[in-house]
């Protein structure tokens, strides 16, 4: 697929100011001022994260009604119920402030909730409400989760149970009738950092409890890598707290990590050190599958398992449902790429919107997100569900989704998400008429250039200029995320050597050279640019920065992206 380079321009003079103070390749001040660290004090801290900078807990609002609400069900032997969603940070929410909990209070007055993704869907649940009721739970702690389920706190209410909402998604203008709720977006809480997630607002509230009690903060930073797991998967950009927290839950996760990331860390094969994109690619996904598969309650058993033989036992389900998952992905991408090529008039549309009632509805967002790999365009898959049709969209960069959904309303008889994604039920007899309106929507209101992927390049750079220590400073940026992406470099006029070739088929071997330095690297998939670099001709490539270790020996790569003659 063609993409749209677009080369990041820098300020020439901050990058001197900066690399006069650091004393580094200017390149790398380049990345750094992108990312808004202008200055020593401020690299420093970029580089050096520490812990006694992350803001005090107290600061954010409601959090004394929460700490006094816990700790006076503690001295009345009140029963509590930890609620979560069934996703990532939902789990690691729950599996963190459970085990706080329990080491507080009677671990027999505590019990743990996560609605089922298919029988009760998102959010505070009507089954979790009288569950909270029959089994007398008076308080309800609810984590990633909560803030928009107005009604069914109301009704907890009028039934006896108060809630205290941990939560970061948007707050609406009425709240729900919670007796504290800690969400930094509120518009009056003056806490300073408002991009934590699920995981991260209960991790502030265990800091204040422990603080409360006089216990040390070392009893919550024992969950320090179940909220970097929670900061991975939920894509929250990876700045100010967000990076202090996964810098020192990636640390933990390495040197004592909790017995289920362990136990999948194990599963995996993995050998080497954590790093982020293992929490991103190799643990989030098995956690996620128990909810999209079967039931999440179980990726929350494994984070609290007393022992590692039980946390393998439900590691291995997570595994398996994983497999489930990957087997009904890939079956699902090719049956939908069938149909649109069946519909060959659909290949040409700007949108794309395909149906087949026996799809698997816990895979349908992540068949759409592959879809837009082929065709590049916002893409809706849809499944039968009961007696209804139902599914997930996902956008493009820059085209809002959610208002284009909406302009279809008519169709729908329920939607909801955000500018990137959303989802929505509708009647069957519903969906072709749906599927030409939102096609007539999206193209009166896509703009051509959003169809046509577009490649962020931090910098152009020569090959000479990569050695060792550029490439040390490189992973000291990590852990990487939004925010703070892994640096995308761009070299022009490189030529192959003549090693260059193609593996297993479908890689590319790379072995280019520029003024006489060569450097090697792979480039995944991209077999069919490989008569481009076969001509001999210049090329210019986008890659990042990698480290390839063989038989003990640690050589720089490139990890290729794009590439293409050289004008």
């Amino acid at each position: 697929m063609q993409k749209r380079w677009k080369v990041i321009q820098p300020d020439k003079d901050a990058v001197e100011q900066l690399r006069a103070e650091l004393n580094i390749h200017p390149i790398l001040c380049q990345l750094l001022i992108q990312r808004g660290y202008d200055s020593f004090e401020k690299s420093k801290s970029f580089f050096r994260p520490k812990l006694e900078n992350l803001h005090d807990p107290w600061l954010m609002k409601d959090m004394l009604k929460a700490v006094k609400r816990i700790l006076a069900a503690v001295e009345s032997n009140e029963k509590i119920l930890v609620f979560g969603d069934y996703d990532v940070d939902g789990t690691t929410s729950v599996a963190c402030m459970y085990q706080f909990l329990c080491k507080i209070y009677d671990p027999e007055k505590i019990d743990f909730y996560i609605p089922h993704r298919y029988r009760e869907g998102y959010g505070i649940s009507q089954a979790g409400v009288e569950f909270a009721h029959v089994n007398n739970f008076s308080l309800v702690v609810s984590l990633d989760c909560g803030i928009k389920s107005i009604d069914l706190i109301s009704q907890a209410k009028a039934l006896g149970i108060d809630f205290v909402i941990c939560d970061h998604h948007l707050p609406d203008p009425i709240l729900p009738p919670a007796v504290a709720i800690l969400n930094a977006k509120q518009i009056d809480c003056d806490y300073p950092y408002k991009e934590l997630c699920g995981c991260g607002v209960g991790f502030k509230l265990i800091c204040a409890l422990c603080d409360e009690l006089n216990l040390p903060n070392s009893m919550a930073y024992e969950y320090l890598d179940l909220v970097a797991t929670a900061i991975a998967a939920d894509i929250v950009p990876m700045n100010g707290e967000n990076r202090i927290l996964a810098y020192y839950g990636i640390k933990k996760a390495n040197e004592h990590p909790n017995v289920g990331i362990h136990a999948l860390k194990e599963l995996s094969g993995l050998v080497k050190e954590l790093h982020i994109t293992n929490l991103v690619f190799m643990i989030a996904p098995r956690v996620n599958a128990a909810g999209r598969m079967d039931d999440a309650r179980k990726a929350v058993q494994m984070f609290i398992a007393q022992s590692p033989e039980q946390a393998r036992s439900y590691a291995e389900m997570l595994h398996s449902d994983n497999t489930d998952r990957k087997e009904a992905d890939r079956t699902i991408t090719e049956e939908a790429l069938a149909v649109i090529v069946g519909n060959l008039e659909w290949t040409s549309r700007k949108s794309t919107l395909v149906y087949q009632p026996h799809w698997h509805k816990g895979v349908v967002g992540i068949v759409a997100s592959r879809l837009i790999e082929h065709y590049y365009r916002p893409t809706i898959v849809l499944t039968q569900s009961g007696d209804y049709a139902a599914g997930s969209a996902r956008s493009v960069p820059g085209f809002n989704l959610y208002e284009a959904i909406h302009a279809c309303r008519e169709h729908l008889l329920g939607y909801g998400g955000h500018f990137a994604a959303a989802g929505m039920t509708l009647k069957i007899d519903e969906v072709d008429a749906f599927r030409e309106k939102f096609e007539a929507i999206v193209a009166a209101t896509i703009q051509p250039d959003q169809l046509i992927p577009e490649l962020i390049i931090d910098a152009e750079i020569r090959l000479s200029d990569l050695g060792p220590t550029f490439y040390n400073i490189i992973s000291q940026m990590e852990p990487f995320g939004p925010e703070n992406l892994r640096p995308q470099f761009l070299v022009r006029g490189v030529t192959d050597t003549g090693f260059s070739k193609i593996v297993k088929e479908q890689h590319i071997k790379f072995s280019v050279s520029q003024n006489q330095t060569v450097l090697s690297g792979i480039g995944f998939g991209m077999a069919e640019k490989f008569p481009t670099l076969e001509t001999k001709k210049p090329v210019d490539i986008v890659f990042t920065l990698d480290e390839n270790e063989w038989n003990g020996n640690r050589q720089l790569q490139m990890k290729v992206i794009d590439l293409r003659p050289t004008e």
